[in-house]
């Protein structure tokens, strides 16, 4: 095999090739370097950085929670405002005298009156009263001269009223009187005018108020009697409404958070093996309910619904009694009287919301507790066999005609209840409905300086009386506002990550404003428009407060969330950074050789 052999290359020659790489004798590859360092690991590395870094704000945006925003500086404002000041309503009193030739002149018997209201007033005024800077008017009318204050907003005609307009009964008087006195109320911005007249005429003393906004007291009384009777009408009755302590607290009013009270009224057969007893309830709902439905409107939106249940036995016990020849349960049972295991009287879809229910209950009694009467405390038998429960409603007992149950019958007797005995029972009813209300079942008033009659409106509330109730619920409405909205706001405050929907913020907003409406119309002396607005107010808080959205969400703070998410993101984070800082000081190390070595071969040249 031939074999083939490279000519050899004498000693003292090398190749070329090896003498062109062949380093210069100063050149260190520790320190330098002939080429410039590539980009390429860099610009990877600081891509993959770069990617991390603009995930972060499509993350956050991820677990972003929408907040509306709230006007919290308005709510505190509100609060502020209304727990340093109480809620006042200008009001304007006027004292007509008819028959007397005093000597006192019209600006003494103005202080005489206003004084009298102070004594009686005790305490600063209470929220939802009447201002302590009202105005009296004084009118002196007689044969001999006719005087009038000059702080009256409503002339007075003189001889307008005379002895012979009292002659007639008292609901023909109170039509004269709110015929002549009525126009004052409503014609002017300082709120309603509440007038009393008194007559001096007859021997008894005799007072009345009607059922508007006026009251007379007729008789033969002295300059100071006459003053303090008048002063006593005026703070007792037509600002406090009738009680002696005061108005009742707003908290007890029997009207729902939405401002919606529904009056359930039920017809209960203890036992219907013995006898049945059904209603045309239709007729009251048309013929008596509509009007005062109507009349509290400003207060509260009032629906009505009936049933009639079978099988319903009280849950207290009653025992025979030989004086009365009756069955009796006392005052001491009454709170076991209701079952409500068997009552199955929260039937409506109100029920669960927030609407008020009052249940109004006719019980019919089983012939083996026949007749059933109510004992009072002082051992006397109620006279409506009633009694009511607050916030709940009331109950009467209905005893039918005749206990003795038809033994030979097989099927039980069916009655239905007349409608004369329906109206009883609605007077009844109205009675317990005035009593949750705050006011008085009866048509009496008994103060220091004599006792009063009140007249009763076929609406079952008088104007005056429509007046102290909107003025406490417009009170009450708007403390209960800014107290709910008050509360959201810390909530919403204290939880950052809490979902706030722009519904929330209208409602609040649409609060605030009808609150706003609402002590505007109240510093006007718009009683109802006041009241119908704080109810507005009120809703709209509520709605905001327990809104699903919130109630719905668990709420996590933000630390939580960077728990969940960090073992995700935090290692391969630090891994992709290290690296990227690690290639820096790499492409810095190569590029301060190559710029070494260029800075040396320039010497060189």
């Amino acid at each position: 095999m031939e074999e083939i052999t490279e000519p050899l290359i004498p000693a003292n020659e090398t190749p070329q090739t090896s003498q062109a790489d062949e380093p210069a004798p100063d050149f260190d590859p520790k320190t330098m370097r002939k080429t410039k360092p590539g980009l390429k690991r860099l610009i990877l590395t600081v891509s993959v950085l770069f990617s991390f870094i603009l995930g972060i704000p499509l993350i956050y945006k991820s677990v972003e929670i929408y907040r509306a925003p709230l006007p919290f500086l308005e709510i505190d404002s509100l609060s502020a405002e209304i727990d340093s000041d109480p809620l006042l309503f200008p009001c304007r009193f006027q004292a007509i005298f008819i028959g007397f030739d005093w000597k006192s002149s019209i600006t003494s018997l103005e202080s005489s009156i206003l004084s009298q209201m102070t004594k009686l007033t005790h305490q600063g005024p209470p929220c939802g009263t009447c201002s302590p800077n009202h105005t009296v008017s004084v009118v002196l009318d007689s044969d001999s001269h006719c005087l009038q204050s000059r702080t009256g907003s409503c002339s007075w005609k003189c001889g307008s009223i005379g002895a012979a307009d009292f002659d007639g009964d008292e609901e023909t008087v109170d039509e004269v009187l709110e015929s002549v006195v009525g126009g004052c109320s409503g014609s002017h911005s300082a709120g309603e005018v509440y007038t009393v007249v008194v007559m001096n005429t007859g021997e008894e003393v005799r007072a009345v108020v009607g059922k508007y906004r006026q009251a007379w007291i007729l008789g033969r009384v002295s300059e100071a009697e006459a003053v303090s009777r008048a002063a006593e009408v005026f703070v007792k009755v037509f600002v406090n409404g009738g009680k002696e302590e005061g108005l009742i607290h707003g908290e007890f009013m029997p009207v729902g958070a939405d401002g919606m009270v529904v009056l359930s009224f039920n017809l209960l057969n203890a036992d219907p093996r013995d006898w049945i007893y059904d209603w045309d309830f239709q007729t009251v709902d048309e013929t008596l309910l509509t009007p005062i439905i109507e009349a509290m409107k400003p207060v509260a939106n009032i629906s009505v619904e009936s049933q009639v249940l079978y099988h319903v036995p009280k849950s207290s016990l009653s025992y025979w009694d030989d004086k009365w020849d009756s069955y009796i349960f006392s005052t001491k049972d009454l709170p076991f009287f209701v079952n409500s295991n068997e009552w199955h009287l929260d039937t409506s879809i109100a029920a669960g919301g927030r609407s008020k229910m009052l249940h109004f209950v006719v019980y019919i009694p089983s012939a083996e507790e026949c007749p059933l009467l109510l004992q009072l405390p002082d051992g006397q038998i109620s006279k409506t066999n009633s009694f009511i429960s607050p916030m709940w409603g009331g109950v009467i007992v209905l005893n039918p005609q005749t206990c003795r149950k038809d033994s030979e019958s097989k099927h039980p007797s069916r009655h239905t209840l007349l409608h004369e005995d329906l109206q009883t029972l609605f007077e009844v009813f109205m009675g317990q409905f005035r009593q949750l209300f705050g006011f008085k079942s009866d048509n009496l008033y008994i103060g220091a300086s004599g006792t009063y009659n009140l007249l009763p409106s076929e609406r079952g509330f008088t104007v005056w009386e429509l007046d102290v109730l909107s003025r406490m619920h417009m009170c009450f409405n708007l403390h209960s506002c800014a107290t709910t909205l008050g509360s959201l706001s810390r909530l919403v405050q204290s939880l950052p990550r809490m979902i706030i929907k722009d519904e929330i913020g209208k409602q609040v907003k649409y609060s605030l404003e009808a609150a706003k409406l609402a002590q505007t119309n109240a510093s006007l002396g718009v009683y109802d428009a006041s009241a119908v607005s704080s109810r507005q107010a009120r809703s709209l808080a509520e709605d905001a407060f327990f809104h699903p959205s919130i109630m719905s969400v668990s709420y996590y703070s933000f630390e939580h969330c960077f728990a969940v998410y960090s073992p995700f993101f935090l290692p391969v984070s630090m891994h992709v950074i290290l690296a990227a800082l690690r290639e820096w000081r790499r492409y810095k190390k190569e590029n301060k050789k190559y710029m070494v070595w260029k800075a040396k071969m320039k010497d060189a040249s």
